[in-house]
């Protein structure tokens, strides 16, 4: 089983950073797939989940209208497309499997392992 998160990196503030979560070793279909951001000094909170069937949407008001988040089922890949970036958008992001979006944190069964966004002037 593996989640295989990339794309993270440097880049100005407004600029723009595309995150892919890849999944192998299980049934990818079963689950939604979350962003949780993870900010220097705090804690763990998901940004955005996508579910699996209709691909509903779900985005935190901090990135709301500046992020978009799709699946391609045929790659069993999530892409996060982040724009408009901010200082405050400095995190490690993860992927993680969740039964539905809208179940927290705990409910993660299969985490990725991280990667890192940097956003400066």
């Amino acid at each position: 089983v593996q989640l295989q998160a990339s794309g993270g990196g440097s880049a100005q503030i407004g600029g723009s950073l595309r995150l892919s979560c890849s999944a192998s070793g299980f049934s990818w279909n079963h689950y939604a797939i979350a962003w949780f951001q993870e900010p220097p000094g705090k804690g763990r909170e998901e940004v955005s989940c996508i579910n699996s069937g209709d691909g509903s949407t779900r985005f935190a008001d901090s990135v709301k209208g500046r992020w978009t988040i799709s699946r391609d089922n045929a790659k069993s890949t999530v892409y996060l497309q982040m724009s408009s970036l901010k200082p405050e958008d400095t995190a490690v992001y993860y992927c993680a499997t969740l039964p539905k979006c809208g179940y927290n944190l705990g409910y993660v069964r299969y985490w990725g392992q991280g990667t890192q966004v940097t956003v400066s002037s």
